[in-house]
């Protein structure tokens, strides 16, 4: 496995699921790890880390819609 943390925030999931995360404007993904709780900002639903973001092309522009689904759970 990498080095860098492929994690992700998410209200309401149990740590350690992990989840396929889709970049809708340019279908990469980047499957990540739920390790944390947020985000808490009204109208979004995952916070990824920043090599994450970096996977699916997002660092730039900050936010972006993205679709997820589970792909393992806890």
């Amino acid at each position: 496995m990498s080095s860098r943390n492929l994690t992700a925030a998410h209200r309401s999931l149990a740590f350690g699921t992990r989840l396929r995360v889709t970049n809708k404007h340019n279908g990469r993904s980047v499957v990540v790890r739920i390790n944390d709780r947020g985000p808490f900002i009204r109208g979004r639903v995952l916070d990824l880390s920043r090599a994450a973001a970096q996977d699916i092309g997002m660092v730039s522009s900050g936010t972006a819609k993205v679709c997820y689904e589970v792909v393992a759970s806890k």
